[in-house]
């Protein structure tokens, strides 16, 4: 192809392409000067200002209808709001439900009714919700992305006020740390050991974790291991170990576990008088006092059907010979007490041992070796 050729078809192209924007110049006015104020003045009077003014006055009132139908669903729904937070609060103290939680889940409920009230609210004045609800929860999913660790301790505590494995002043253990619960917040636990040191335990591991709750049972099995001498009489340590014991204020008696409960009957003809009126109110009184009188014996003859299967714990002590060691005859020693005097009464009991022992011949072994040399060498 020749450049004579190449550069008529440049020459056509550039043509073509001015010829078209001439002709969509064409349809614009020839100069400013052909808007004139006659024309200006004309269009005016052309204007059709009733359908401006029928527009907005129709616009104004649905305006006004549409927020006065927001306002009032504010209104009634606020109310409601208020009234079941209340009836919810009445609820959980008449429960006596953990305060933290009680105040946090009032709070959830109310920031989440609001929140829901404020979309219908918006979705009446005809303001699109959808960007709003969008916006919420993206902003959800990156804040539980970001607190994922908090969340879990926050759920943890939340179970933790809710079943209640271990309540404020008992005596908790958790994989290393000992000590008597101090606090119990929404992500943390707070406990304080004998040492008087304070730990703080994130409330996740504690709700998924093994913990062993020293308070949960009333009374705890005490156990000493004591050392005599081979030769000692094993029933002479016995009798004195028994005797230290039973002398003991500490330290509960034989018996079961049924010994130590408490039983207390209430009698009403010992507290109230029977009437002689003989009223319908008065029949339909003492029919109903007597209809609840058999049923809270039905429920106390079933509650003791079930407790009489279960095991039950002998308190009576005890002293074994647990093994027969190098240098000693080793004594176990069995007790129990309440839970609250554990320590106290161990120490009192081991120092008993130490001093009443010796005193009536029975002797704590030192770790000894026999060597036997042969007289031939």
């Amino acid at each position: 192809m020749s450049l004579s050729i190449i550069i008529l078809q440049v020459n056509t192209s550039l043509a073509d392409s001015l010829a078209s924007v001439t002709k969509k110049f064409s349809a614009l006015p020839d100069s400013l000067s052909s808007i004139s104020p006659e024309k200006i003045h004309q269009h005016i009077s052309e204007f059709n200002w009733g359908d401006v003014i029928s527009s907005l006055t129709t616009t104004g009132v649905s305006l006004a209808l549409h927020i006065l139908a927001a306002v009032v669903v504010f209104i009634i729904g606020r109310y409601i709001v208020i009234k079941t937070h209340n009836l919810l609060r009445n609820i959980m103290l008449g429960r006596n439900v953990d305060p933290s939680l009680t105040t946090f889940l009032l709070s959830l409920y109310k920031i989440t009714f609001f929140f829901i009230l404020a979309i219908i609210v918006i979705s009446i004045l005809g303001i699109e919700t959808s960007s709003f609800i969008a916006l919420f929860a993206s902003a959800g999913i990156a804040l539980g992305m970001a607190l994922s660790g908090t969340l879990q301790n926050f759920a943890g505590g939340v179970l933790i006020l809710l079943l209640k494995p271990y309540r404020v002043g008992d005596y908790i253990e958790y994989e290393t740390y000992k000590g008597i619960v101090k606090e119990i917040q929404i992500f943390n636990t707070i406990i304080s050991t004998y040492n008087n040191e304070s730990i703080i335990i994130p409330n996740g591991g504690l709700s998924t974790g093994t913990i062993n709750n020293y308070s949960r049972e009333k009374a705890r099995r005490l156990e000493w291991r004591v050392g005599i001498s081979y030769g000692d009489s094993v029933d002479v340590a016995r009798e004195v170990i028994l005797g230290i014991i039973s002398k003991n204020e500490l330290l509960l008696k034989p018996g079961t576990e049924n010994d130590y409960k408490t039983v207390v009957e209430h009698n009403a003809d010992d507290n109230e008088q029977e009437t002689t009126d003989d009223s319908w109110l008065a029949r339909w009184l003492r029919r109903n006092k007597q209809l609840k009188a058999k049923a809270e014996q039905w429920r106390e003859e079933k509650k003791h059907e079930i407790e009489d299967k279960f095991y039950k714990i002998d308190y009576t002590p005890s002293v074994s010979v647990e093994s027969l060691d190098d240098s000693a005859v080793t004594l176990v020693v069995r007790a129990w007490c309440a839970h609250e005097n554990y320590w106290p009464a161990f120490y009192q009991v081991n120092e008993a041992i130490y001093k009443q022992l010796p005193e009536n011949g029975v002797h704590f072994p030192f770790p000894q070796v026999d060597v036997h040399l042969d007289s031939n060498e």
